[in-house]
C-alpha cells in the first residue's frame, strides 16, 4: 500500500491505496483546485467572488452549485443548525489565533443579524448574496473534496483506498482480504490520532466527525470550542463532546455533522434518521446515543 500526504484546508491530508504513488499524488494535487475555486480567502474564487459582489448575481461552477444547494438543504431541515454565513461570527472568536479572550456579546450579535442563509437565491448557475452577508463553505466543502477525489481514483481503477482529510474520512471498497475498512473516532480527552473511543467499520462510506476538541481556548474555567451555534453565535454548550456521521455521500455527512453537534443527541438523532444517514454522539458525561442499526465497536476504557 502507497500513501502520499499534503496540507491543505487547514488540516493534513492523506490518501491511500494499492496503486502507483504517483497516482496517488496526481489526487492529492486536485486539492489546489477545490481550494482556489472554494476558499474564501482566495481572490478570484467562486466564493470570493460571492463575497465581494455586492449584492449583485455571480455565476459560479457545478461544484459551488451542489455544495450550496446540499447546504441550504441541511438549514431548512435544521431550523438553522447549519448555516454558511456565520463565518463573520466564528471569525470573531479568532479560535486559531493563540488569543483567549471573548468576544464583546453586542459584536455578535450584530453580526448574526446578518446570517441569514435563507436569503441566499440560487438561479441557473448564479448565486446572489445579499450585500453586507458573506459566506464560508469550510464547514461543509471538504466532504464535497474527499468524495470528487475518491472518483478521481474510481475513474483510473482504484478500488481499494482510504482517504483522511482530517475529521472526514472516505474508505473506497473494502481490504485486500475483504475485510471493511475500520475508522477510529478519536477520544475526545485522548492525544490526536493516539487514543480512540470507538471504532467503525465501513466500505465504500465516508465517516465524518465533528468534536469540541479541534479548536478552542479556556476563560475563567469554561472551554470555549469552535463548534458556534449559528442561531447564538456562541459556542455550543450541550454537553456533547463529539459526533460522528456515517454515509454515502460526504458532503451531506460533512455538513450534518455540524448541524447534529448543534441541535444535541435528542433532535440531531431525528434529523440523522430524516436523512438516511447513521450517527453516534458522545456526551461529556460519557453516554453514548446512536441511530438505530448503526454498526460500531465502543472500545475499552471509554468514558
Amino acid at each position: 500500500m502507497q500513501t502520499v500526504g499534503g496540507k491543505y484546508f487547514d488540516t493534513f491530508n492523506t490518501i491511500s491505496a494499492w496503486c502507483e504513488q504517483s497516482l496517488l499524488q496526481q489526487a492529492m494535487d486536485q486539492c489546489a483546485f477545490y481550494n482556489a475555486l472554494l476558499s474564501k480567502t482566495v481572490e478570484g474564487s467562486d466564493v470570493w467572488r460571492i463575497n465581494h459582489a455586492g449584492g449583485e448575481p455571480v455565476p459560479v461552477s457545478q461544484h459551488t452549485l451542489t455544495i450550496l444547494k446540499t447546504a441550504a438543504e441541511i438549514s431548512e431541515a435544521s431550523q438553522g443548525a447549519f448555516n454558511i454565513a456565520v463565518g463573520p461570527v466564528i471569525n470573531l472568536w479568532r479560535f486559531t489565533s493563540g488569543e483567549a479572550k471573548v468576544p464583546d456579546g453586542e459584536s455578535i450579535k450584530t453580526l448574526i443579524s446578518h446570517a441569514d442563509c435563507s436569503k441566499i437565491k440560487l438561479q441557473g448557475d448564479a448565486v446572489t448574496v445579499p450585500a453586507g452577508m458573506e459566506i464560508d463553505l469550510g464547514g461543509i466543502a471538504k466532504g464535497y473534496i474527499t468524495d470528487r477525489i475518491a472518483d478521481f481514483l474510481r475513474e483510473r481503477g482504484v478500488f481499494r483506498a482510504i482517504l483522511n482529510f482530517g475529521g472526514t474520512v472516505v474508505t473506497l471498497g473494502s481490504k485486500p482480504d475483504g475485510t471493511p475498512w475500520i475508522v477510529g473516532l478519536q477520544h475526545p480527552a485522548g492525544e490526536h490520532g493516539k487514543k480512540c473511543w470507538a471504532a467503525v467499520p465501513c466500505s465504500d462510506e465516508s465517516v465524518v466527525t465533528s468534536g469540541v476538541y479541534e479548536r478552542g481556548f479556556y476563560v475563567n474555567g469554561v472551554r470555549y470550542h469552535h463548534i458556534v451555534d449559528p442561531r447564538t453565535g456562541w459556542p455550543v454548550q450541550n454537553g456533547v463532546d463529539c459526533v460522528t456521521v456515517c454515509s454515502k455521500n460526504s458532503l451531506l455527512a460533512d455538513g450534518l455533522t455540524t448541524a447534529l453537534f448543534v441541535l444535541g443527541p435528542e433532535q440531531g438523532l431525528n434529523l440523522a434518521e430524516r436523512f438516511h444517514v447513521h450517527a453516534v454522539y458522545l456526551e461529556r458525561d460519557g453516554k453514548i446515543s446512536y441511530t438505530t442499526g448503526f454498526n460500531f465497536v465502543i472500545l475499552e476504557n471509554t468514558p
